[in-house]
């Protein structure tokens, strides 16, 4: 199969013929790229797995153009999801619903509930409404890598195996969308993003964050399966004198080492190989996907420096410790 990478309106035109006639195409969002099939049809759901090599019991998020196209997919739209819907979207927010008998479970890995969201990218959503249908998306990166947030990351990953990279430039945001479950007794966060626990506290009075426990049956895309890994080694360093120490100790064993900083701390590496991540929390979370698969490819040990537990850096450093598998120096 070749693999175009196309952008405009003839992009999104191409893009919606294939997807009206059961392919899969890559997409812009603000966030991530999305790989997107018919939500309707579990044939197209069935190609989105392939292409990823993606577990079938990790479910998929859906994508539409306007609330009006939530409704027909889900079995209540409350006060509370008018409220949210009403705050954060379109944007990077995706909430969880009792899905509708329109929805396959294919979509959802066989759970009840389906995640949907509208994304606040103008392509993404022309694309979309060009399709007329709903669309499943998960990222467009080869199931467990880093995802991807430009069209050059996804052809990376999904040369030869999907028809058309809608190309829309590098995603604002930069980490997948914040998943919110309102089906338990205290909305909770089952996957942080760029929607901070704080900012939905402030429309919901409470929240309930996610803790990392084992699950079998997992609700939400990102909690169960190894996610945004590199292709090398990485650790998380707790503060800059460790971040120091591993590298050392790295380079003595005759590895090449990069250390992942914020700009404001490449002062103490000392001739030290690194790569800044940015000077604000929004410019290291819109970075830090792309750095990490620049860095792979020249080096042979991460060291990322940790980012602390406030904010959008609480949704970053999610991401990180599922990459580097927990490990903190």
């Amino acid at each position: 199969m070749i693999t175009k990478v196309l952008s405009g309106d003839v992009a999104i035109k191409e893009g919606a013929t294939l997807i009206k006639s059961g392919e899969v195409v890559a997409f812009p969002t603000e966030t991530v790229y999305g790989l997107g099939g018919n939500a309707l049809a579990p044939n197209s759901i069935a190609k989105i797995y392939q292409a990823k090599g993606r577990p079938s019991d990790n479910p998929l998020i859906v994508h539409v153009s306007c609330v009006e196209d939530i409704y027909p997919l889900v079995r209540e739209f409350s006060d509370v999801n008018r409220m949210l819907a009403d705050t954060f979207m379109p944007g990077a927010l995706t909430l969880l619903f009792p899905r509708s008998e329109q929805v396959p479970i294919e979509v959802t890995a066989g759970l009840d509930t389906v995640g949907i969201r509208i994304p606040s990218c103008a392509i993404a959503r022309k694309f979309i409404a060009a399709c007329g249908v709903p669309i499943a998306a998960p990222s467009a990166n080869a199931s467990t890598r880093v995802s991807p947030t430009t069209a050059a990351h996804v052809l990376e990953d999904m040369d030869g195996r999907i028809p058309l990279i809608i190309d829309g430039g590098e995603s604002e945001v930069g980490i997948e969308s914040t998943v919110l479950d309102l089906t338990c007794d205290i909305p909770t966060i089952l996957r942080p993003g760029a929607i901070t626990a704080e900012m939905l506290a402030g429309v919901l009075g409470e929240v309930k964050t996610h803790k990392g426990e084992v699950i079998s049956s997992a609700p939400s895309p990102g909690m169960k399966y190894k996610h945004y890994a590199t292709t090398v080694p990485m650790v998380i360093a707790a503060n800059m004198q460790s971040l120091l120490a591993e590298y050392d100790r790295a380079k003595s064993q005759g590895l090449d080492v990069a250390a992942l900083i914020r700009s404001q701390d490449a002062c103490m590496m000392d001739g030290r190989k690194y790569i800044e991540l940015g000077k604000t929390d929004m410019e290291v979370c819109k970075n830090i996907y792309s750095i990490m698969r620049d860095a792979e490819k020249s080096t042979q040990h991460i060291v990322c420096i940790h980012l602390g537990d406030e904010g959008i850096c609480r949704s970053v450093m999610n991401r990180l410790n599922k990459s580097a598998g927990g490990k903190i120096v």
